[in-house]
């Protein structure tokens, strides 16, 4: 009779025997439970295996199309490794949109974040440098190019600005580094793999019991679920997760967005947002004709980075009415605001004053 226990063996044999589980073809590949995922990501994490056996490894789970279970694994081994803090807020919102960015259109949540701050709830964005396979543009992308002398910033200087302004931008490079160390296996892989769902569910930093949230987005249908399943295991007190532009919180303006909201010990609930029953028709008319008129430019940092700022400096337009559309939208959705279109109003009031665009140079001065 065989006793051996996998648990007892090295590393190297474990991940041999995670393999061949997942990677015996479509009709023989089995899934993994949620134990044996987290501990073959703690092992990639840890460099406990070699390079080609954690590409491996990655490129097996995607291609098996990973279950709830194991993305829920995967998720702790990422949770349990990253670096954590305490900010004494008493509502903290951390936005995390893809981190291989966006290319296709111009997107503004970065300039949303100082806004959110300004309407009464702290925020941040949590991002890294632009992933493969997409390549696109991120909140460290921005920092890194029109904002350069603020990238460098340690984590320490950026929770001490994020503390002091009530809002920031926290990168992966600080938060969790042995993801970060990643980066080449995963440009080398090509295929996105399930680090991409499970990174976007993080949290790096905790307010105060009761108001800890998350904003997040998927682009594939049915990742929804395993978001969902990390949501009711996480300390997040409520977190949202819908298909918006490119698969970011911007939901409801490019077309009608499914978004899952999860509260407390509530099962998660589904929302429809669509543009036209967010908002008033003049409202609806305006932000579908933004999103048309700025399909037309390049998704460049640098066009970025000088629209966004014309829109925090008081200049109405296309930018405006979309960061508008966004804080708006994610203020009614963890019930500080009736509905999205009062939302939409105190945002586009704050955006009119021009006062976002001096505390943004402020935050980014304490940075540099």
């Amino acid at each position: 009779m065989n006793n051996r226990n996998i648990d007892d063996d090295a590393p190297g044999e474990r991940m041999k025997h995670y393999l061949e589980k997942i990677a015996s073809g479509p009709r023989m590949s089995k899934d993994l439970t949620a134990g044996e995922a987290e501990d073959a990501l703690l092992m990639i994490l840890n460099g406990e295996v070699s390079p080609p056996r954690a590409a491996a490894f990655l490129v097996a789970s995607r291609m098996k199309l990973e279950t709830p279970e194991e993305i829920l694994g995967f998720w702790r081994a990422l949770q349990a490794t990253t670096v954590r803090h305490e900010l004494p807020f008493d509502r903290l919102l951390e936005i995390a949109d893809p981190f291989d960015g966006i290319n296709r259109v111009p997107y503004f949540g970065f300039y949303a974040i100082p806004v959110l701050a300004a309407l009464g709830l702290a925020a941040y964005g949590h991002s890294a440098r632009a992933h493969a396979p997409k390549f696109g543009i991120t909140f460290e992308d921005l920092l890194a190019g029109p904002y350069s002398s603020a990238a460098g910033a340690s984590g320490e200087r950026r929770l001490a600005s994020l503390a002091a302004s009530g809002f920031g931008y926290l990168s992966a490079a600080h938060t969790h580094p042995r993801l970060e160390k990643l980066r080449s296996l995963r440009e080398d892989i090509v295929k996105r793999p399930m680090l991409a769902t499970v990174e976007k569910m993080l949290m790096p930093v905790a307010a105060r019991p009761g108001g800890n949230f998350l904003a997040s987005g998927y682009f594939h249908k049915g990742y929804e679920v395993a978001m969902m399943s990390i949501a009711k295991a996480s300390a997040f007190d409520r977190v949202a997760v819908g298909n918006g532009m490119e698969g970011t919180t911007l939901y409801g303006v490019h077309k009608a967005a499914r978004v899952f909201l999860h509260a407390g010990g509530e099962e998660p609930r589904e929302i429809a947002l669509d543009k036209e029953k967010m908002f008033d028709c003049k409202t609806a008319e305006n932000v579908a004709g933004a999103y048309q008129d700025l399909k037309a430019l390049p998704a460049s940092a640098a066009t970025i980075a000088q629209l966004g700022e014309a829109a925090l400096k008081g200049k109405p337009g296309p930018p405006a009415t979309l960061i508008a559309s966004q804080a708006g939208t994610l203020l009614h959705l963890f019930d500080l605001s009736p509905s999205p279109q009062a939302g939409f109003e105190r945002a586009s009031a704050v955006l009119a004053g021009g006062a976002c665009y001096g505390q943004l140079m402020r935050y980014l001065e304490s940075l540099g």
